[in-house]
């Protein structure tokens, strides 16, 4: 590895940490915003979703701006927005303020996850790929465990608006290292497609709301519908994409099974295993009655066992491709939700310590293999569509996850009192704790089912060939991006 390529990884890291830190550390501080701003939980529940709404819907197109003007310009604006939107959160004296001032930060996510991934690609080789997207799963679980850590010092010590304000120094210094290591290099100015995104974000938008709606009030006609009509625009869109020349997201990569099929793969994990994150963080704070920050401290090792050996199985995924150690990650995480299955209301806090540490081991086999297998497998112009389109997907996932949570939970006890549960304010006893305990076992079992298909897709994506010596992979080292 280059100096020009270690510098580059440093700040890609930098930024994927920041992501990391900032969902995990607001989830800790929601109950204090709560009564800071004399709001409700449904209110304060925004401050989460409209993040990751704004990342669904526009991680794919800021993908493609990546593709035509420059990653490094784009991913640069992504920093400064970031900072921006972290200090208006910090001063936000409403919750409505909070809300926009989270979607101006999402914006700013949204412009660093949709090239991240791409700038990755731009500056390794193909067959060195593997090992890069490792040292980002490292970078997401050291900041997944610091915003467990500081959500917690820092909700408890100084107030919620430094959780936010945290973001500033941290993003400038990453700003400082983007501008003055990572370069974009000259693109042509085809063409944005701006009838392809607006059909794009009005989908996923009305996905996204529709599906959240679901899992706020249930499932009435004003959000099927909105979720319906959603979907209704799929095949609109994929008639407009084939008719210009330059579109959003190019189907033909599509025909490629690998891609397709990891890309998939990567959406269903999303769904299936985050579901399985947020029923236990629920079942520790309502039923065993632990702490936010208690309830997270027991997902750390998983966290740090991702964090450990989540580089060396990027290396090993360059040597071997992603088929076999990605599909065993999803097994392994199969093996976690099954695991599951099995817990009581007085199960052992070893148990699901050991657990965590399997579903950590899984993602460290999963993520990087799998995102390797598709920035491998692309031809070069496509980097930033693909890396935006996974990242959307996995959004659009882990909102799904939520609302198949809270939607299943609601069967058991009210979706008020799963709000609670899930923001660590209200505990479960009696009788109802035992039919939540019996609810639970459902969400695992559902996402059993989807981890398994993600598996099969997994296992079906083809045989990859990555070593620099072969015709169809060989392409010329570039430090910019």
């Amino acid at each position: 590895m280059t100096t020009a390529q270690r510098s580059i990884l440093v700040v890609v890291v930098l930024g994927t940490l920041m992501a990391a830190i900032d969902t995990t550390i607001v989830l800790l501080a929601i109950p204090d915003i709560t009564n800071s701003l004399h709001t409700n939980l449904a209110s304060s529940l925004w401050v989460i979703l409209s993040y990751l709404m704004v990342l669904a819907v526009m991680t794919t197109q800021l993908g493609r701006v990546g593709d035509i003007y420059g990653r490094g310009k784009i991913f640069n604006i992504g920093f400064l927005v970031f900072i921006v939107g972290s200090a208006l959160s910090g001063a936000s004296s409403s919750i409505y303020m909070l809300i926009i001032a989270r979607i101006i930060q999402g914006t700013g996510g949204a412009f660093i996850s949709a090239n991240s991934g791409a700038i990755i690609a731009d500056t390794f080789e193909r067959q060195h790929r593997g090992k890069a997207f490792g040292f980002l799963s490292l970078g997401w679980s050291i900041g997944a465990v610091l915003g467990i850590v500081l959500g917690g010092i820092l909700t408890t010590f100084v107030g919620w608006p430094y959780i936010f304000y945290i973001n500033v120094p941290i993003g400038a210094v990453a700003l400082y290292l983007g501008f003055k290591y990572i370069r974009s290099a000259e693109r042509k100015h085809e063409p944005l497609d701006v009838r392809g995104v607006a059909v794009l974000s009005a989908m996923l938008l009305l996905i996204t709301l529709g599906a959240t709606g679901i899992g706020f009030t249930g499932a009435t006609i004003y959000n099927v519908t909105m979720f319906a009509v959603g979907f209704l625009l799929l095949p609109v869109f994929i008639l407009v994409e084939k008719r210009v020349k330059f579109p959003t997201i190019n189907m033909a990569v599509f025909k490629r099974r690998i891609i397709f099929n990891s890309i998939m793969a990567a959406f269903l994990q999303s769904l299936g295993f985050l579901a399985v994150t947020f029923i236990v963080i629920m079942y520790l704070q309502g039923v065993r009655g632990l702490s936010p920050l208690n309830a997270a401290l027991l997902l750390i090792p998983g966290y740090v066992a991702s964090g450990l050996t989540g580089p060396y199985m990027g290396r090993l995924s360059d040597r071997l491709g992603a088929r076999a150690i990605a599909t065993a990650g999803i097994l392994l995480m199969v093996a976690a939700a099954l695991a599951y299955t099995t817990i009581t209301a007085t199960s052992s806090y070893y148990f699901i310590i050991i657990v965590t540490v399997l579903t950590g081991l899984g993602t460290a086999m999963f993520f990087p293999a799998n995102t390797s297998a598709v920035m491998a497998n692309a031809t070069e112009g496509t980097y930033g569509m693909l890396n935006g389109l996974l990242r959307t997907l996995s959004s659009i996932g882990m909102l799904g996850s939520f609302v198949m949570t809270v939607t299943i939970a609601a069967l058991a006890i009210t979706r008020t009192v799963a709000f609670q549960v899930f923001l660590g304010t209200s505990d479960l006893t009696g009788h109802i704790s035992a039919e939540f305990v019996d609810g639970m076992h459902a969400v695992f079992i559902i996402s059993i089912f989807v981890l398994a298909v993600a598996a099969v897709l997994s296992a079906m994506r083809g045989k990859e060939q990555r070593y620099a010596g072969h015709p169809a992979m060989a392409r010329p080292l570039s430090g910019r991006a």
